[in-house]
């Protein structure tokens, strides 16, 4: 399990699919992306996409979404998303009573069990309390994260004299004079 703090976006794409019959249907699904805008965010979704659909598609919803950190798994069969809400018990030095503090989280789980299992995975390694406030399935089909790597390609640098420049002006110009003449 890994955790990991974002900005995250909530989006929604929709597009012609190939169904396993063979058939186009047009469907809209959500994904979740990390930005740091909605700019950013519709590029991502956008790049992100382009490697699935043929086709025209159209990006009809980002939102910013309610929660600032994802919990990963590394199993490739936990392919459902679940929003959890988790109370942290916090004491108020003033009063000296315990208040509740809600967290929203999304975390990964083939099903509401294993959801819950990693989450109490992750949150037992901390020395706060906290509690299970609420746990719901999303129809989120997959979250992609930010990969800082990605750059933009390096053009070549022109290692040639200027002076060469000038010369194939020159040569260029007589050549189309000789062809006028």
């Amino acid at each position: 399990m890994r955790s990991r703090s974002a900005e995250w976006f909530e989006t929604k794409v929709r597009y012609e699919k190939m169904m396993e019959d063979g058939t186009q249907k047009k469907v809209s699904e959500a994904y979740v992306v990390d930005a740091l805008s909605f700019t950013e965010a519709e590029e991502s979704i956008t790049e992100e996409m382009s490697a699935y659909i043929t086709g025209d598609y159209k990006i009809t919803d980002i939102k910013k979404a309610p929660y600032s950190e994802i919990f990963f798994t590394d199993n490739p069969g936990d392919d459902r998303w679940y929003k959890v809400k988790l109370q942290f018990i916090i004491l108020d030095e003033k009063s000296g009573k315990e208040k509740l503090s809600a967290v929203n989280y999304l975390v990964q789980g083939n099903t509401l069990q294993n959801a819950v299992k990693n989450v109490e995975e992750v949150m037992n390694t901390g020395m706060q309390d906290w509690r299970l406030s609420s746990i719901v399935e999303t129809s989120f089909m997959d979250v992609f994260e930010h990969d800082g790597t990605k750059k933009k390609p390096m053009q070549e640098p022109d290692d040639r004299p200027e002076y060469e420049d000038a010369l194939n002006a020159e040569l260029q110009q007589s050549q189309e004079n000789a062809e006028e003449a």
